[in-house]
């Protein structure tokens, strides 16, 4: 029987983090910080390498790679999207995307999440009822917060006007997350990887 070999990948958040996991065990979980020089994102291809050496795992082992295509910082989901689509075209791969909004309101067992993370502009990212809202003023996503309808997930930047939980605060198993969406996500899609595009809510700086 084929074995089941997932690589699940983000640099879309504050910390980078790369899961390996072979059927139904997690073989590896890294998380990688930034740094005064680089930024994290700037140690991913080599942190995968690695990864996969210590675990004697090929990259055409791989049978699934799941992402998270965004929203965050910009450079991480470039990043992020361009490393999984040339893998998944060498290796052959099925290669899936989740947002950063869906694993974030994963992170505790409420039954109705709101995730909002800082968008700048007076706005931000807004992820409820299951469903992403897009970049939304912060008037209404502090009255959505207020309404005691939800439990607010957000970031340091605006947790003191929302309340809630800040993901930042507590090292939480996103990478772990991320594999479980991107396995029951892969179900109900083909796993191209020329569909894998970045999700930019807001579009990217310009230059």
């Amino acid at each position: 029987m084929e074995n089941n070999i997932t690589l699940a990948f983000d640099t879309c958040l504050d910390k980078m983090y790369v899961v390996l996991k072979k059927d139904d065990s997690i073989l590896t979980s890294k998380v990688i910080e930034n740094t005064q020089t680089h930024y994290h994102s700037a140690y991913l291809i080599s942190t995968i390498a690695d990864i996969l050496n210590e675990n004697n795992i090929k990259p055409e082992d791989i049978t699934l790679i799941g992402i998270n295509i965004g929203p965050g910082s910009f450079t991480g989901i470039r990043a992020c999207t361009t490393v999984a689509r040339v893998f998944a075209q060498a290796s052959g791969c099925k290669a899936v995307g989740v947002s950063s909004l869906e694993i974030l309101s994963k992170i505790t067992d409420c039954k109705n999440p709101m995730v909002a993370l800082d968008a700048r502009k007076n706005k931000a990212y807004l992820y409820i009822d299951n469903e992403i809202k897009g970049a939304v003023e912060l008037e209404e996503v502090q009255k959505l917060a207020e309404s005691g309808n939800y439990t607010v997930i957000t970031d340091d930047r605006l947790q003191p006007l929302l309340g809630g939980i800040s993901y930042q605060q507590k090292d939480y198993p996103l990478g772990e997350i991320l594999i479980s969406l991107a396995e029951e996500k892969i179900k109900t899609t083909d796993g191209d990887w020329h569909k894998l595009l970045p999700l930019y809510i807001q579009p990217p700086p310009m230059g």
